[in-house]
């Protein structure tokens, strides 16, 4: 078996031009670098000539943290929008829709000129970056640059850059946390996702890898009982409110109508918005207690001032060190061939 280090190089180095050819099983490997909530990579490749279908995964759902499994259909459009980029550069023209028979993403393809986007080029590199950034200030050109990349098919982007908005937001963050931390099922569910050492996240191939999360490699059980006695909302809430502080902005994904289809919608504009900021070297992390508590979520609606649209995902952006990086499973996994 690989090491940790080892599989980090196997599954995230980029493929150079030679090996980006229509196979598809080759784009559903970029697809499977794309974010999922608590890694959990909850979807299915159905591989058909001409088409490949995304489905739900739901063995895969964290009921506690996503109880109307939101983030797993978001998730579904991230790994969409890689596949898409992937095809292009592979001289494929992908048309993406909702599928409502399956609840899930068809992508038909037809021939076209190859072209490799600085948005296909940055799948390599991005990643989710838990850690402070350094608050720096981002111009209009890379502002409006995440905008454009943030923008969907009934879903819009508001992006926050003053230190007073990000307050508030960081306000509506320690409330989430202090609400998930009384829930002993949410609690449960987290501890279920993480990879506390190497060896653990090399077994599983997905989950969220102790050190991702700042936290040293340890044994299970030396986790757990940190965890138990040293994990609570108000340490999370200082941690939660530092990096807010240092991030440059913070960006709110809203759909303009509340289901399924808009929900894979918000993960592909969240994925674009993820590797526009990646190509301006440029770090992304969630930070998503906002919209998971469904009452404190009807406040943040309130402060966004959008009406009846419902706010998806909200993520910081800033300038940061990369960090140590989740691992994926193995393509034969995920991929079923009709």
């Amino acid at each position: 078996m690989l090491n940790y280090s080892e599989k980090v190089r196997e599954i995230w180095q980029p493929y150079g031009p030679e090996t980006v050819t229509p196979d598809y099983r080759n784009l559903v490997r970029y697809a499977t670098l794309a974010a999922s909530s608590h890694n959990t990579q909850p979807w299915i490749f159905e591989l058909e000539q001409n088409r490949v279908r995304i489905l739900p995964d739901l063995s895969r759902r964290c009921p506690a943290v996503d109880p109307d499994d939101h983030h797993l259909y978001a998730s579904l459009g991230c790994a969409a929008e890689n596949l898409l980029l992937a095809a292009e550069a592979a001289g494929l023209k992908g048309h993406c829709v909702y599928d409502v028979s399956t609840s899930g993403v068809q992508i038909d393809f037809e021939e076209t000129t190859p072209f490799r986007s600085h948005l296909f080029e940055a799948i390599p590199d991005r990643q989710c970056s838990r850690v402070e950034f350094d608050g720096s200030r981002l111009s209009d050109e890379p502002l409006q640059q995440l905008e454009n990349a943030g923008q969907g098919d009934g879903v819009s982007i508001m992006l926050f850059t003053e230190n007073d908005q990000k307050e508030q937001i960081a306000r509506y963050v320690a409330e989430g946390n202090s609400a998930q931390f009384q829930d002993n099922a949410w609690a449960r569910e987290l501890e279920s996702w993480i990879r506390f050492n190497g060896r653990e996240a090399v077994a599983s191939g997905d989950g969220l890898y102790g050190p991702v999360m700042g936290n040293p490699d340890v044994p299970r059980w030396l986790g757990l009982l940190a965890m138990r006695f040293g994990f609570s909302a108000k340490k999370q809430n200082q941690k939660d409110v530092r990096n807010i502080r240092s991030s440059s902005a913070i960006a709110v994904l809203i759909s303009d109508i509340d289901d399924k289809r808009h929900w894979i919608e918000a993960g592909r504009c969240y994925e674009r918005l993820a590797l526009q900021a990646t190509a301006l070297d440029l770090r992304t992390a969630f930070i998503n207690q906002p919209v998971e508590v469904a009452p404190l979520r009807a406040e943040f609606v309130r402060f966004l001032g959008i009406g009846n649209r419902r706010p998806d995902l909200v993520v910081r952006i800033g300038r940061g060190p990369e960090t140590p990086r989740s691992l994926r499973r193995p393509i034969e996994e995920v991929v079923r061939t009709n």
